[in-house]
């Protein structure tokens, strides 16, 4: 794709950093810059990015709705793996990038842009996902990352350029620039200021957007059931819901119990350690329901297998091949172990906890009469000396040499 030498589509959020790198795209590449903003379940009006957009200037504005698409084929597949990256952070910003990455190709190609630009830094990881994205949706666009590029190296550079050219500047609750934050249906992540210190206490009054602390939870706990169809979420207590509508109910319900939020460190592609807070409440709820039904529908081979692969798994989408053939390799797999992950479990949220009480499904493996501790006809116990035996033998064979 050529593409028109002056357009270029830019990822634009109407926040500060985006605000700044659409002006210093006008200046720096003599370019019409056409604005792409992604609905993703932000939880803000995204109206206010159109307004601004416009007052800058900007002729072809695209604000698209992309909740249900962003939950049903990137949220949903994710969490059939229960993907955790480095066991805790449910990859919340990473996996929006796949899609904003494939959409901003689309426009660029509607529009006849040569170019596409994001806001990420050349610290970050999003940097990183965004562009393997741009490449894998059309291996010749330009790309402008004017965090590599410009001279502004710092946050009171960008505020000091947004004043000097007239872009306003948030403050958060005291006033102050706020935390760098990026929010989707499924999380909100928190960096910067005081989280750069990984001793600091996190201020979770202020930082906190879609729920409450544990401790100011209610004292009464909240139950709920969850059905599940081939591993996906389809209704809460009994209610059928689309995918969108089932993670924002999720969020609901969480957020009010103090579910979801992690304080972690991470290791991020480009080879640093990052300090943040991230808001996952609906995720988590999801995560230790989805497990629960697995633990009744699914092989003991293939449970064990799937949690082998779900770090390989969660590593590819954290350093953003959501689009590579290993990652679509391994979903297949994933997707095969979910084909009867179907049923209802029930469960309580409390102070910050999701405690299971029930799961049921008609393709459950637990099989009462054989695991029963009373009398039984179907399971003799005396089977089990041979079983144990020949497991026992390479150590007995072994122990010759070692005893």
């Amino acid at each position: 794709m050529a593409g028109d030498k002056n357009k270029v589509v830019l990822a634009y959020s109407g926040g500060l950093d985006t605000s700044i790198i659409l002006r210093w795209l006008e200046e720096t590449y003599n370019c019409e810059v056409v604005t792409f903003t992604a609905d993703l379940g932000q939880g803000e009006e995204l109206e206010p990015a159109r307004e601004k957009a416009e007052m800058m200037g900007i002729k072809e504005i695209y604000i698209e709705d992309l909740r249900e698409e962003f939950v049903r084929d990137y949220v949903f597949p994710m969490f059939r793996a229960n993907a955790l990256y480095e066991g805790t952070y449910l990859l919340g910003t990473s996996i929006a990038r796949p899609l904003i990455a494939k959409r901003q190709i689309e426009i660029a190609r509607e529009v006849g842009a040569y170019a596409v630009s994001h806001g990420a830094t050349g610290k970050g990881n999003d940097q990183v996902r965004f562009e393997l994205g741009y490449y894998a949706c059309n291996p010749d666009i330009k790309i402008i990352a004017p965090w590599r590029e410009w001279d502004l190296a710092s946050r009171t550079d960008l505020i000091n350029y947004a004043e000097k050219h007239q872009i306003p500047v948030p403050k958060d609750k005291r006033g102050e620039s706020p935390f760098s934050q990026d929010a989707n249906l499924l999380h909100i992540s928190s960096e910067g200021k005081i989280l750069e210190d990984p001793w600091q206490e996190p201020d979770y009054d202020l930082i906190l957007t879609r729920m409450v602390t544990p401790m100011a939870a209610p004292d009464t706990p909240t139950e709920i059931t969850i059905d599940f169809e081939r591993g996906d979420p389809v209704a809460i207590n009994g209610e059928k819901m689309s995918p969108a509508t089932i993670l924002t109910k999720l969020n609901e319900l969480g957020g009010a119990n103090g579910i979801g939020a992690i304080d972690i460190v991470e290791n991020r592609f480009v080879g640093m350690k990052s300090r943040g807070v991230y808001e996952t409440p609906g995720g988590t709820i999801l995560l230790h329901a989805r497990r629960a039904m697995e633990s009744l529908t699914l092989d003991r081979g293939a449970a064990h297998q799937k949690d082998e692969l779900m770090p390989r798994y969660a590593e590819l989408i954290y350093n953003g091949f959501w689009f590579a053939a290993e990652r679509e390799m391994l979903q297949a797999a994933i997707d095969k172990a979910n084909e009867r992950v179907t049923g209802t479990v029930r469960m309580k949220l409390y102070k910050g906890n999701t405690i299971i009480t029930g799961r049921k499904s008609p393709f459950s493996l637990y099989d009462e009469d054989i695991v029963t501790f009373e009398e039984d006809t179907v399971y003799d116990q005396r089977d089990a000396e041979g079983f144990i035996k020949l497991n026992a033998l390479r150590l007995r064979l072994g122990a010759k040499f070692t005893n």
